[in-house]
């Protein structure tokens, strides 16, 4: 891990020094300064970040729950999934993520939820209008669209049932979105597919979804490995 100093006076000042170190230490990881083979230990994080235990423990409690880290026997590692289980999962998401809108093809009685659609629709105009830069954060956003164009389709196992599993790839999910045009072209497809589904046009929605989240398992498991490979550049 790359040398590092204490948290800024201001920081400390604001009551949001837990907020500083698991943002730090989230860093390192995601910007490939942790080696997947370097033990995490709190003794050991407190003295590199000039902070107590307690918000090194924190953080490495938050980075847990994130999919980043493990426990081991020694403390804590880096998380590097297999490339195996996360075809299964890919796999797995596309099925869940398509069927939301499938279901309400085959059945006229499934209506999506215009209100849940509205108000992500406003939401990803306004990022449209103001990009955000690259960050593996914007995973959150984007988990969230998914999240509620699952939700808008009705069926409450089946949204529960993607959070879940975009949960177990959040950790590779996060080095897509570090460059700039993948974060322009997240949004552009997003608008395109809630556009399709408020206009009811189910059949196009189907195949731009379908094309956004990986018409080709090959395609996905191809930008799924170069992520990988980021996280292990210094490894």
């Amino acid at each position: 891990m790359g040398a590092s100093t204490g948290p800024s006076a201001g920081a400390a000042a604001s009551g949001s020094l837990r907020e500083h170190v698991y943002q730090r230490l989230r860093d390192e990881i995601l910007n490939g300064r942790v080696s997947p083979r370097e033990r995490l230990t709190e003794p050991k994080l407190s003295r590199a970040f000039e902070v107590s235990r307690t918000p090194v423990r924190e953080a490495l409690s938050r980075l847990l729950s994130d999919g980043l880290v493990e426990r081991t026997d020694f403390g804590y590692a880096v998380v590097v999934p297999s490339l195996a289980s996360l075809r299964d999962l890919y796999e797995l998401r596309i099925t869940l993520e398509l069927r939301g809108i499938a279901r309400a093809i085959e059945n006229p009685q499934v209506r999506h939820d215009r209100a849940v659609l509205g108000a992500e629709l406003a939401r990803w105009q306004e990022l449209r209008d103001v990009v955000p830069d690259p960050d593996p954060s914007f995973v959150v956003l984007d988990e969230g669209f998914h999240r509620a164009l699952s939700q808008a389709s009705g069926n409450a196992q089946l949204t529960d049932a993607l959070v879940t599993v975009n949960q177990k790839i959040r950790a590779v999910r996060m080095h897509d979105f570090v460059e700039d045009e993948r974060v322009t072209a997240t949004i552009e497809e997003h608008l395109e597919i809630l556009d399709l589904v408020l206009a009811e046009r189910l059949a196009e929605a189907l195949t731009a979804l379908h094309r956004h989240v990986g018409e080709s398992l090959e395609v996905v498991m191809e930008r799924a490995s170069h992520a990988m490979a980021r996280m292990a550049l210094t490894g």
